[in-house]
């Protein structure tokens, strides 16, 4: 049986968001920056670092773990796809937000997940400015640990009208009618937001203040940690088609509501795509 010690595996993250990443935040040279795929998808010497450190110490936590991490997965993309067969993968995004830390916004994350046999079974959020976690492990509830280590248990917000809920949306990955739709549909709502950081905008869902989030694009680095920590935290989550999202997902839509009802209106209502 697996034993996991997710308060090491947080500690790690802490120390690779220390010694790579916040001495670079608003220290960035002119090449410390290059553009993926489009000018909004960014990469940083930070990200880079970050993950070669975490890749050098996890088995210290995780050993026999396969590691699955958003920059080593950029430079081999067939490392995704063997998630599928692995009985144990650790999945780690070293800079969530990067567009905001490439800025010099203060709003970015260090997230990692644990999956064992296919299942998601921890994931931990580290927001870098805060020094502090939001984590969760299957069947043992959502906890944000603040920076002196006090732990505080996370719920998710009361049950709202649809004119009263407010969220967010990640629209730039609906592509065509799609993204028309839904952006016209949002006007059904009270408010929408988006911090282009899906880390924070979980951690903003999961201690309670939005009614939901919707995201198209899949990647596991990305939801694998803010879907478990949601659920924990007393959420509804499913794909579009109401399927349950799971590792080796990279496709078909996600909402993340306080309940099944809100979940089923929202879609209805709302993400008709």
């Amino acid at each position: 049986m697996l034993k996991l010690d997710i308060t090491a595996l947080a500690d790690l993250m802490r120390e690779a968001a220390k010694a790579e990443i916040l001495p670079r935040f608003r220290r960035l040279g002119e090449g410390d920056i290059r553009i993926k795929t489009e000018a909004s998808d960014l990469v940083t010497e930070g990200d880079e670092a970050a993950e070669r450190y975490l890749k050098a110490r996890y088995e210290s936590v995780l050993p026999g773990a396969l590691f699955v991490g958003e920059e080593s997965v950029a430079a081999d993309p067939a490392l995704l796809s063997k998630i599928a067969g692995a009985d144990l993968v650790l999945t780690v995004d070293p800079i969530d937000g990067t567009f905001n830390f490439a800025s010099g916004l203060p709003l970015f994350a260090v997230m990692a997940a644990v999956v064992s046999k296919g299942e998601t079974i921890a994931g931990i959020i580290y927001d870098p400015m805060g020094d502090d976690f939001m984590l969760a492990e299957k069947g043992a509830g959502a906890w944000q640990v603040t920076a002196d280590g006090k732990r505080i248990r996370l719920s998710v917000i009361e049950p709202a009208p649809l004119d009263q809920m407010f969220g967010m949306a990640s629209t730039g990955y609906l592509y065509g009618g799609d993204r028309a739709t839904v952006l016209g549909n949002m006007a059904k709502v009270r408010f929408l937001m988006n911090y282009r950081c899906a880390g924070h905008e979980y951690r903003t869902f999961a201690s309670g203040h939005v009614h939901f989030l919707m995201y198209n694009k899949l990647m596991p680095w990305d939801h694998l940690p803010g879907t478990l920590i949601s659920q924990e935290a007393g959420a509804y989550a499913a794909r579009f088609d109401g399927s349950a999202y799971k590792p080796v997902h990279t496709e078909g839509g996600l909402i993340v509501a306080p309940n099944r009802d809100m979940w089923e209106e929202l879609r209805r209502e709302v993400f008709t795509v």
